[in-house]
This record gives structure tokens, sequence and C-alpha cells, in this order.
């Protein structure tokens, strides 16, 4: 693979791990509370890196970025998951993917703050994208898999709105530590975060342990908090934020074949208006006016 479609390549595997993750999580929070989800993966994540990445645990900051990087874990994974794993307990995981295409819409709207200039469609772009979040939310019909989908996707809209402060901060952060390094302190956090908040005596704890829910736990720890999030950083590394956050309209395609594949997931006319809605919209924020415009 030629070095140019290293940051690219990287970005399309890291979407197609975070669509499944959205399988995954769906079928977890099935069997366990969300914030033991989160904390279990985030454990299974941090024993990876222990072992695979010593200099994690030597990691050096200057004093002017501890403050970037604990705003950056607290976005996410502290507060995305958290979110996240309230959403999959109302949503479908393939309406959870889709709301997610709102994300590089919010990156493009804020991403002056890094230094970079969106295009004069961002606004416009996300307009019409929250119109398609929005009409999916309304018309989509509560099954006993998504009981609730108007909330859980609000809750997955607002994980967005963390997922897009996180991007931000990261892209500063790459500037002057190896990614790696980034997704091992946000797992470390994370950890941490989640560790208190499962010790909370409104978490409940498992009773039983069954094998294949354990699996997506295992899962979620390996292939998505160290693969997907490695791959990611990397790419936002290598390429402008709001450039990067684009392949994350591949999400929403990802997440809704598998969760019909695989959860039994319905597909209808409404999902299919709706996620040409959100990508229309999000492809719309992502224009870049003419050369003699600039």
């Amino acid at each position: 693979m030629p070095l140019s479609w290293l940051a690219p390549g990287a970005l399309v595997l890291a979407m197609l791990l975070w669509g499944s993750s959205f399988v995954a999580f769906k079928y977890a929070v099935g069997f366990f509370h969300p914030a033991v989800v989160v904390f279990a993966r985030l454990l299974v994540a941090a024993g990876l890196f222990l072992v695979f990445l010593p200099s994690s645990r030597s990691m050096r900051l200057a004093r002017r970025d501890w403050v970037l990087l604990l705003l950056m874990v607290l976005c996410e994974p502290c507060l995305y998951f958290l979110l996240e794993g309230l959403a999959l307990r109302f949503t479908s995981a393939a309406q959870a993917g889709m709301v997610s295409a709102v994300l590089p819409a919010l990156v493009a709207l804020a991403s002056r703050w890094v230094g970079e200039r969106p295009g004069p469609w961002a606004w416009p772009g996300l307009g019409v994208a929250m119109v398609g979040v929005a009409w999916v939310s309304w018309l989509s019909p509560a099954t006993e898999s998504a009981p609730n989908p108007l909330l859980g996707n609000i809750l997955e809209l607002l994980a967005m709105v963390c997922a897009a402060g996180y991007t931000l901060c990261l892209k500063v952060l790459c500037r002057r530590y190896s990614p790696w390094l980034l997704t091992a302190a946000q797992t470390f956090g994370g950890l941490l975060f989640f560790g208190l908040v499962v010790a909370m005596p409104w978490v409940p704890w498992p009773q039983t342990i069954p094998l294949v829910p354990s699996l997506a736990v295992v899962y979620l720890g390996l292939a998505v908090s160290v693969g997907a999030y490695g791959l990611y950083n990397f790419g936002v590394s290598r390429l402008p934020a709001w450039q990067a956050s684009v392949y994350i309209n591949l999400i929403p395609i990802f997440a809704l074949l598998l969760g019909w594949a695989l959860l039994h997931e319905p597909i209808t006319w409404a999902h299919g208006l709706g996620m040409l809605l959100v990508c229309g919209g999000v492809v719309l924020a992502q224009r870049r006016p003419p050369s003699r415009w600039v």
C-alpha cells in the first residue's frame, strides 16, 4: 500500500470496526449494565497496552498539555461511552450508527479552534443532517430491542458532540505526541473514570458471566478500544481533522448492514430516507468553495 494511502486505509478499517462496535455493544448491554461493559472493555484494552506498549507507562506530557489531555479523555471515552451505552438501551444499533454520521459536520463547524477553515456549507449541511436524524427518530417504531428510539437517538447525538470535542483535542495533541500513546492515555483515563462509576451502588454487577456476551466485551476492548481508536488517531494525525472525520460517513452503512445481518434489525424506508438526508448533509458540510473564492 503506497504511503499516501496509509491514513485513508487506516480510517476505513477504523470505521468498519466502529460500525461493528454498535452491534457488539448493543448485544453486550442486553446482558450487562452499560458502565460494566465499558469498564470491562477498557480493562481488556489497558492490559493489552501494558503488555505490548511498555512506553505508554512512562508517557511524559508538557504541563501545558495536561488540561487538554484531561478534556480529551473526559469527552471520550468517559462521557461518550456513558451516553452511547445508555443510548443503545433505547434505540437500535442501526439508528445509533446513523446518528453518528453528524459527527463530520460537527467537527467541521468547530475546526477553526484547531486552525482549520471549514467550508461555507458547514451550517446548512449540519441542518440537513439533523433533519435526517429527527426524521428517523420520529418515524421509527418502538420495538423490543429499541423501546424509545427518540430518547436513544438524542443520547447518541449528545455522544457525538463529545466525540467532536475529542477529535479536536486529539488533533492538537497529535502534533506533539504519538497517536498510539494518546490512545493508551485515553484508555487508562477512561478505566479510572469507569472504575469509579461501577463502584457506585446503583450499578448492578452481573450474577453470571455468559460466554458470548463476554466475548463481545473482549472484542470491544481489543478490536475497537485499541484497534479502531488507534487507527483513527493515526489517521487524524496525518490528515486535517475535518477531512479525517469525513470517513465517519461509513459508520452508518456498516452499522446498518451488520445490525441487519447479526441482530436481525429491520431496514425500513425511513432508515433509507433518513440516511440519505444525514449523509447528504455531512457531504454538503464538507464542500469546499472554488479556489477563486479563497
